[in-house]
């Protein structure tokens, strides 16, 4: 027996599919392209790459840029942790993810970083690229700089927050490099990426990429993005024992899955990188700063120039001083220097070289420079050396005390640091073998940090494991700062606090 449709069930079935026909195969058609690359972070080499240099939408991996960008500006001087921004009614308008910032509120950059970096927050992004460049698009002009410093090539930024933007593309090759670059460059701001949870002022936030970094062993970071357009991209680092990888995958179809191919790809890396590697840490780039639109240096830039402390390559050496009628008295060099002296000697010399071989620029022949180092003293072959004639018996001296007079004795000072306003902190440099090696590190490390360690006082103090290596006498906030310039040159640094 035929069973006869109604006229009802057959439209229903007609718009069904039309649906499935105009609808639903176009948006799986267009779902956002695949690619991925993955590297060995020590070294930099290709371990496993698709599609890796397609140009695709980023997403909020756009944010590793931009939190480098502040990191290089606090570095630098332009702007600190602490500076209060202002927030533009263009940031508060950003879509979210967002912190939810207000038009005219105030509020600490170091909370806009924890909310850009932890949450991926669109309004936090956005202010922090406002308060360093003035404008979004300054800003996004300056990222494509300090993307060709490090060698994004096929890398173009549109915006600071990495919402879809025509023409706003980067690539799985070029998102890696970045990652790589974050860690190695700004390592003191590397945890950011693996909290997952943070403090950003007015809330506190959760980290977009907590499951992964929950449930993969040994992950520490670092992005996570997501549009329409991009799908669900990731950059995520991973170490274990002495190995490192970092992992980029653009266009995964839900958090799920992306995480589940990235974690393949990790144990992928992990089986084909070495146990031991050479660290070759990638070239920090040359530091870009504000550029007006036509390209030039802008006289107005917010930008500051931090003058580095070093010894110069060439030193132009004054005259030799007019020779006189009268020879000049030279007294002779002992001819074997008390311990300490050798100690100060070869500590100077260490630094001395370590100064020379920095590349530094050579300076002008208008404007001379001596050096400590080369200070011309009068050679000794050349002068003569003057005797005193004896004194004539039987002269009477005015003033002189008798022979008999008890001679008085010297005054002993005894010197030290003042812990008077809160100068009882200290910082730490490392432990030694011996009271020598101690001894030399300290004097070595207060010539290369004159600005801050000076008026500090130098202490070894013997421990059941070594020699530790003190600079005491200092305020919190000094001994914090010389932690950080100490750190910043790849100097062990510990604070010691009072007690």
């Amino acid at each position: 027996m035929k069973v006869r449709r109604s006229q009802p069930a057959r439209f229903g079935l007609l718009i069904l599919a039309a649906l499935w026909l105009f609808v639903l195969v176009p948006m799986s058609a267009k779902a956002a392209p695949y690619a991925a690359y993955v590297i060995d972070a020590r070294t930099g080499e290709v371990l496993h790459s698709r599609n890796a240099d397609t140009r695709l939408h980023p997403a909020s991996l756009t944010k590793m840029m931009t939190l480098y960008i502040a990191f290089q500006a606090i570095e630098r001087g332009e702007i600190s942790l602490d500076t209060k921004v202002t927030i533009s009614r263009h940031a508060a308008s950003e879509p979210p993810s967002k912190l939810g910032l207000r038009p005219g509120q105030k509020i600490a950059l170091r909370y806009l970083v924890r909310a850009a970096a932890v949450k991926s927050a669109n309004d936090a992004a956005t202010a922090i690229g406002e308060a360093i460049s003035g404008s979004e698009a300054k800003f996004a002009r300056r990222m494509n700089r300090t993307a060709k410093q490090i060698g994004m090539t096929r890398t173009t930024f549109k915006n600071a927050h990495g919402l879809t933007e025509e023409g706003h593309l980067s690539t799985a090759h070029d998102m890696t490099l970045m990652g790589r670059h974050l860690l190695y460059d700004f390592p003191e701001y590397y945890n950011l990426f693996s909290r997952i949870t943070a403090d950003a002022g007015i809330k506190k936030v959760n980290h977009t990429n907590r499951r992964f970094l929950n449930s993969y062993k040994g992950a520490d970071g670092i992005k996570t993005g997501y549009t329409r357009a991009a799908g669900f991209n990731l950059t995520a680092s991973a170490e274990r024992g002495n190995e490192r990888i970092i992992v980029t995958v653009f266009g995964g179809q839900s958090t799920a899955s992306r995480n589940a191919k990235v974690a393949e790809l990790m144990d992928l890396g992990f089986r084909r990188a070495p146990s031991n590697a050479p660290l070759r840490k990638p070239e920090e780039p040359a530091y870009v700063a504000e550029a007006s639109p036509s390209g030039t240096t802008s006289p107005g830039a917010k930008g500051k120039t931090i003058r580095l402390v070093r010894a110069v390559k060439t030193s132009w050496r004054p005259h030799l001083r007019p020779q006189t009628s009268e020879p000049v008295a030279v007294a002779a060099a002992p001819t074997s220097p008390d311990p300490m002296t050798a100690l100060l000697n070869s500590a100077i010399n260490d630094a001395v070289a370590e100064a020379v071989n920095a590349p530094t620029p050579t300076p002008a022949p208008s404007q001379p420079v001596a050096a400590a180092a080369d200070v011309v003293l009068a050679s000794a072959a050349t002068s003569t050396t003057i005797r005193p004639t004896l004194r004539p018996k039987g002269l009477v001296v005015i003033g002189a005390q008798p022979k008999t007079a008890k001679e008085p004795q010297p005054q002993e000072v005894v010197t030290r640091v003042s812990t008077s306003g809160g100068r009882q902190w200290g910082v730490n440099v490392g432990r030694f073998g011996s009271h020598y090696a101690a001894e030399k590190v300290l004097i070595k490390t207060a010539l290369a940090e004159m600005a801050t360690l000076d008026g500090s006082l130098r202490k070894v103090v013997r421990k059941p494991q070594g020699f530790d290596a003190n600079f005491l006498g200092m305020t919190r906030e000094t001994a914090d700062l010389a932690c950080r310039r100490l750190q910043a040159r790849s100097v062990s640094c510990i604070m010691i606090g009072p007690g």
